[in-house]
């Protein structure tokens, strides 16, 4: 029987990720506190980050497997998540602009059954990421969409933001928000097979649009 897969994390993208790689997820909400968390590097950060939210999600369920996330971008090693405000949205990109950072994506993986987690793999990708140089209307025009204000870094590659990215160094899904190569690590630490998580649906849907 495939087990109940729980996404502990409401972005769009890191669901669209795991729909188009053949999975079927839950998307349950951790309403975790970020700010309480603090950590001596963006990178430790990132990895805190997703443990508490899948942690905080798997006190929750019974048996299932739940997958937390969490992105923070690392410039010269100061961590930057998402933008409080649209003028501090402004002010990032304009000091972004013509630098490059390192977008890193912590994963959590727990496995729960009766209602209590018996194990636990963890780990974070990091991925390079070069910036472009856009002119002040542009990033008027960027931050005005809204976009920057919902993602780590202010910026997102699948985006409005992937016209100012001049290159990436590194797995593009950790960039997105969730790397597959790396949860599929996760779930081997577990002795689970991603593709025993497949959706046979899924797959043939995936063949057919191939072919058509």
């Amino acid at each position: 029987m495939t087990p109940r897969f729980v996404l502990a994390s409401a972005s769009p993208a890191r669901l669209r990720i795991l729909q188009q790689a053949g999975l079927d997820p839950v998307v349950v909400v951790s309403g975790f506190d970020e700010d309480s968390v603090t950590a001596a590097t963006p990178r430790a950060l990132a990895s805190q980050l997703a443990a508490a939210k899948a942690r905080a999600v798997a006190a929750r369920e019974r048996d299932a497997l739940v997958l937390g996330c969490d992105s923070v971008l690392d410039v010269d090693g100061l961590a930057y998540g998402k933008p409080a405000t649209p003028d501090a949205a402004r002010d990032h990109l304009l000091f972004m602009a013509g630098r490059s950072g390192i977008l890193h994506t912590g994963h959590c993986l727990l496995a729960v059954r009766g209602g209590e987690v018996v194990a636990e793999a963890l780990d974070t990708g990091s991925t390079t990421v070069h910036f472009g140089k856009p002119d002040p209307a542009e990033i008027d025009a960027y931050v005005a969409s809204g976009e920057p204000l919902e993602v780590a870094g202010g910026f997102t590659l699948d985006g409005y933001g992937g016209w100012f990215m001049t290159g990436i160094e590194g797995d593009h899904g950790t960039v997105l928000g969730l790397s597959l190569p790396l949860l599929r690590q996760l779930l081997r630490l577990l002795d689970i097979q991603v593709t025993d998580l497949w959706r046979p649906a899924k797959l043939s849907e995936g063949r057919r649009a191939a072919l058509d």
